[in-house]
């Protein structure tokens, strides 16, 4: 029996590529700042900066591109593979490499050990989900798909970049970020743990065009976007620890709270495996 060729979706891969196209410019930039950082700390400084907003925006391409296969029905092995390359750019070297040049690089006998721990622990993941999805397996369908078990490598990389967006934000006008930045060594590892843990994170996989909200709570949702654009130096930061915390808090919550807080997940879905693992 021949056989069959992958599907390629055109919409969804697009954002894909997209997410990849960014966490390609976010390394490039990282590597630029690096060339600068002895010599002009203030453009290394932009730069990271830009890198900042490349990882951030393959995050949205992520989130983009998982919803746009639901919502037309695109979902494909091959969208799952591409997506999974994608993201180790994108959420697993680029903010490796930013942490790395950023503050590990003053630790040269041990420097690339943390780096490289965060970034084959994002990789082990998603070979992990991806096998776990193909075999239908509880991991890839837990809750009917609505739930993450262990924390999500998009989400590790936008807490990395916000929260170094916070640390340039704070540092401005200064040629280093100061102490603080020594938080984040710790950071990489901890997230490397937490994508091997077993706490559970709601995927938010139902959220779509279709999705259907009270007048109150899109007036709170709406202000709260708002009130990030305002002030994208430190609310980033805030958005992705409060996720992180969530799955920490969420064994302990009631049903009813579970619920209120996951009402968009609450909704009738597809039990299948979805075309990306974020």
């Amino acid at each position: 029996m021949n056989e069959q060729p992958s599907k390629i979706y055109l919409i969804p891969n697009l954002m894909t590529a997209g997410n990849l196209f960014c966490g390609f410019t976010a390394t490039l930039k990282i590597l630029e700042g690096a060339l600068l950082q002895s010599t002009n700390a203030d453009a290394a400084a932009d730069l990271f900066h830009a890198a900042i907003w490349f990882i951030l925006g393959a995050f949205v391409f992520d989130f983009l591109d998982g919803r746009l296969a639901r919502l037309g029905g695109h979902e494909s092995a091959f969208g799952r593979e591409f997506d999974s390359l994608a993201d180790i750019v994108s959420f697993g070297l680029a903010p490796a490499l930013m942490v790395y040049r950023v503050v590990l690089n003053e630790f040269p006998n041990a420097c690339w050990i943390i780096a490289f721990v965060y970034l084959s622990c994002g990789a082990l993941r998603l070979a992990r989900f991806n096998t776990a999805s193909a075999n239908h397996e509880r991991e890839a369908v837990a809750n009917g798909g609505k739930n993450f078990t262990g924390f999500p490598i998009p989400a590790a990389a936008g807490l990395i970049a916000s929260i170094t967006l916070f640390l340039l934000w704070l540092a401005e006008g200064e040629h280093h970020l100061g102490r603080w930045k020594f938080v984040l060594p710790p950071l990489l590892l901890f997230l490397s743990f937490m994508m091997f843990s077993r706490f559970e994170y709601p995927s938010f996989k139902a959220i779509n065009w279709k999705t259907k909200k009270s007048i109150p709570r899109f007036l709170v949702i709406f202000v709260v976007l708002v009130f990030t654009a305002i002030n994208y130096e430190w609310m980033p930061a805030i958005l992705f620890l409060a996720y992180l915390l969530y799955g920490f808090l969420r064994p302990w919550l009631s049903r009813e709270w579970r619920r209120e807080i996951e009402e968009e997940i609450g909704e009738e879905g597809s039990d299948e495996p979805t075309e990306q693992p974020s």
